[in-house]
């Protein structure tokens, strides 16, 4: 079977057990601060399982994208060097909310496996929770247990350890025992000769994991306790690659066809071919593994970046490149042209690839040209740090300092290190990183205490759309103590008119007034797992009486306001450029709005203003809000509503249109254009490749902007002659400014000349060459020039330069080629280390390169030392 006709052949076996076959979650996260991305298929219904939020359906089953490169789940060092762990990879799963349990779960699956696709029984194996004799007490799965004998012979049923049986969302959260459902896919004479029960769980590539079956009956306290949950869930997960492996009847899952033609891709640009090396093959499943997970994050919106979701997709990108640099010798951009395999292995099951198929091939191949000139700044930092190594060890920290600095890989460290005869001192590599790490966990720790209930209710009723103001009721709250932020609260409400943070828009502000006329402020409103929470520093202090919540006023309508305008800047945008631009990203604030979309090139200086003028001409055009809440999201799309990738949505979707704008979206806006009252774009220009941003202004931060701009332009005037006519006073002091330049240039030219025929007067000979250091009173740009002149006087002329310029010294080596050749010197070698006398550093090349230093007070020692270092040579 091909990988496709699986994929469908597990939706339609659960569809036909009533189950709602749902799509797959966007894999970058949102509205949850516990992750960065999907990493098993429960996360798109954490809601259910934590009791916030009642399901549509009781019964689900997907196949859901996920990605696994940090936390606890994190497999990114060992792909590539296994066969079957991957990044990037697709979770097929059956899901049950307070439905059925353990009989039907362990019963379907084994249907599935062995009369859908027709694996024989006498392969698998089923492991179960033993129980564990911790603080939990927690005792054999028995109602498990015995379901499976009544399916598979003892010896094939296997006890498992808490470790590997016992699944929990977090330190918080749901918990349950699990069973996991074991494939045997070794050649028959392997399996008499060593039972495949002796392997299951000891990383045999042949003997593994294909499916878990969760049985979801716990929530584990803050506390450490755990309590029977009021209603019991099913949550399996299936190794599609996997699963796809052992269907295909191949020994890795990098031999299936979900791979196999971007292994041949690969092996065309690379022209090493798969199976004939370890260490080449080893390369080409990462970046073969790599270029999935890159595509697919960037197709749901994550570019590339220095911070959070983004410096993993980085990552991830850039330990692909390496690996094609170091083992595989390409030097040049490579991982771009593999996305069009990619789109026609999986672009029908995921046409967010196919429609994002250019951007996906831009951003990737920016990203490799920026990592490629990376490569080379750590390479050249990597040869100073080795001029200054004493002896053949490299310091770790040093080499942390390369990871750290310049992404430059430490394993790409040790082989140049070991071609050069150096090794590494490995402890203090992972000491620098152990202190990193340390830090940065600090720095981040969270820790939260169990909510307390004080009402029931399971959904906070939003009436933010209608009201700003609500008498409202506290149904629950917890402790939450962060390093950053210090002591808060989270507080749930049964109705709440605060907006939470999402869609790109900030979360409402506000207070909560009791009867007494005592206030409360709310610092922030966000929303995880669908609940919505509300921060504040200080806890009311009777919790069970009632409230007025009060959102501020001001800092929501200016809000609204750059929230709308985001809207009608989209649609100009796609007036003015083409329909090509599509949103990739949002931030409105009350202060100001900031709007991400695709588009090749700068905008000009007349596409900035046509667009200004387009969102001023509907503000002036007093277009009323229309909005629809609640309707069929087919309903919404046919309608014209623009959908945004690496959203999700539910089946009934808000629609908010302004005229022709018309778009899918949470946020809230203004009732009228008007209300917006002006449009201001203040800058544009580059994110990624292919992604431009534009920030702007709406309101009275327009006001602000042109009184600034106002009492600027009068400053000005007062600084100028011509007060009537500024510009034509800036332009002539413009042209008076080039003439004296010119004028300037000629001055220092004339003294370079005075210069360098003094300085032909000190040139002595030493050592059989022309030697000359000395200090001179001149800019860097002159220096090198002089020096350079000099040169082309002497084939074989040693010069050192230096200058006090603004209390900074600058160290200029000269050396002619043909010396620098016969002799091994080396100008970047020798200004490095004659810069230390200066307090600074430098480099270049080996003919000509510069140092610069704080402490003016050491060229004198400098000078003095390159006369030592030349006689020593």
């Amino acid at each position: 079977m091909t990988s496709s006709e699986i994929r469908n052949r597990f939706l339609t076996f659960f569809s036909e057990k009533d189950h709602r076959i749902v799509p797959s979650a966007p894999m970058v996260m949102k509205n949850d601060p516990t992750l960065m991305f999907t990493n098993a298929g429960m996360n798109q219904f954490k809601e259910y399982f934590l009791g916030v939020n009642t399901p549509q359906y009781r019964r689900v089953a997907d196949t859901q994208k996920c990605l696994r490169v940090s936390g606890k789940h994190n497999d990114l060092e060992e792909v590539g060097h296994d066969t079957y762990h991957h990044t990037m990879f697709e979770m097929l799963g059956n899901w049950s909310f307070g439905d059925y349990f353990k009989k039907e779960a362990i019963s379907w699956a084994w249907e599935f496996l062995t009369e859908e696709c027709d694996i024989a029984p006498d392969r698998l194996y089923a492991t179960v929770f033993e129980g564990s004799k911790d603080g939990d007490n927690l005792q054999l799965d028995q109602e498990a247990y015995d379901i499976w004998k009544e399916i598979l012979p003892k010896e094939r049923i296997l006890m498992g350890s808490k470790k590997d049986n016992f699944w929990e969302m977090g330190d918080q959260g749901p918990a349950g025992p699990c069973s996991e459902i074991h494939v045997d896919i070794r050649p028959d004479e392997e399996r008499k000769k060593v039972p495949g029960a002796s392997l299951v769980n000891m990383d045999h590539p042949e003997v593994v994991e294909v499916w878990n079956l969760v049985f979801i009956q716990f929530n584990r306290k803050a506390n450490g306790t755990l309590e029977p949950l009021p209603e019991r869930h099913i949550d399996t997960g299936m190794g599609f690659e996997r699963l796809c492996m052992v269907l295909q009847g191949v020994r890795s899952t990098y031999d299936t066809d979900l791979f196999r033609p971007l292994t041949d891709g690969i092996e065309l640009i690379s022209k090493y071919l798969y199976g004939k090396s370890s260490e080449s093959d080893v390369a080409i499943r990462v970046i073969v593994d790599h270029i999935r997970a890159v595509s697919f994050a960037i197709a749901d919106g994550q570019l590339p970046g220095n911070t959070g979701a983004g410096y993993v997709i980085r990552r991830i990108l850039r330990r692909a490149i390496r690996y094609g640099f170091t083992f595989l010798k390409i030097k040049e951009p490579f991982m771009h042209y593999l996305v069009k395999v990619l789109v026609r292995t999986m672009g029908e099951a995921y046409p967010e690839l196919k429609d994002q198929q250019q951007l996906i091939e831009n951003v990737i191949r920016e990203e490799e040209l920026s990592f490629l000139k990376t490569l080379e700044q750590g390479l050249s930092r990597l040869e100073q740090i080795l001029s200054g190594t004493k002896g053949k060890t490299m310091d770790g920290e040093k080499a942390f300092e390369l990871y750290d600095t310049f992404g430059f890989p430490i394993d790409l460290t040790s082989l140049i290190l070991s071609e050069r005869g150096y090794s590494l001192d490995e402890a203090g590599f992972r000491k620098a990183m152990e202190a990193q790490k340390s830090r940065s966990k600090a720095a981040s720790e969270v820790s939260r205490e169990d909510w307390v209930v004080l009402a029931e209710g399971d959904t906070t009723e939003f009436l933010g759309y209608d009201q700003l103001e609500a008498d409202i009721h506290i149904r629950k709250y917890r402790r939450v103590d962060t390093k950053k932020e210090g002591v808060l609260y989270q507080l749930v409400f049964d109705r709440t008119p605060f907006y939470p943070e999402g869609g790109g828009q900030v979360g409402d502000k506000g207070y909560l007034k009791t009867g007494d006329g005592e206030l409360f402020y709310i610092e922030d409103t966000r929303k995880e797992n669908n609940e919505i929470l509300h921060f504040t520093k200080t806890l009311p202090k009777d919790l069970k009486d009632s409230y007025t919540a009060i959102v501020d006023e001001k800092q929501r309508m200016r809000t609204a306001r750059n929230h709308s305008a985001t809207h009608l800047l989209h649609q100009g945008l796609r007036l003015v450029l083409g329909d090509h631009v599509e949103q990739k990203g949002s931030a409105v604030h009350s202060k100001y709005l900031r709007f991400d979309f695709s588009h090749f090139g700068k905008m000009t200086e007349e596409e900035l203003w046509l667009v200004e003028q387009f969102v001023n001409g509907r503000i002036r055009a007093r277009i009323p809000l229309e909005e629809q809440r609640e309707i069929p999201m087919q309903q919404a799309i046919d309608e014209g509503a623009i959908a945004l990738f690496g959203e999700k949505y539910g089946d009934r979707v808000r629609t908010v249109r302004f005229g022709k704008s018309i778009e899918l979206c949470g946020g809230t806006h203004v009732e009228n254009t008007a209300d917006i009252w002006h449009f201001k774009i203040v800058s544009e220009g580059a994110i990624a490749a292919g992604i431009r941003r534009i920030e702007a202004i709406t309101s009275d931060a327009v006001q602000a902007y042109y009184d600034k701009n106002d009492k600027t332009l009068e400053e000005i005037k007062g600084l100028l002659r011509n007060t009537s006519d500024p510009v034509s006073a800036v332009s002539s002091l413009q042209d008076e400014n080039a003439g004296l330049k010119k004028e300037l240039e000629l001055l220092v030219r004339e003294k370079s000349r005075f210069i360098m025929e003094d300085l032909k007067g000190q040139v002595k000979e030493v050592d059989g060459l022309k030697f000359l250091a000395t200090r001179v009173d001149l800019e860097a740009g002159a220096i090198k020039d002089l020096a350079f002149q000099l040169g082309s006087a002497y084939d074989d002329l040693f010069l050192l330069l230096a200058s006090d310029r603004g209390g900074k010294a600058v160290l200029s080596c000269y050396i002619s080629k043909e010396l620098a050749k016969a002799r091994g010197l080396d100008a970047g070698k020798i200004v490095r280390e004659l810069g230390k006398h200066i307090k600074g550093g430098g480099g270049g090349q080996p003919f000509f390169a510069t140092a610069g230093g704080k402490d003016p007070s050491g060229i004198p020692k400098a000078l003095e030392a390159a006369t030592a270092f030349l006689a020593a040579d």
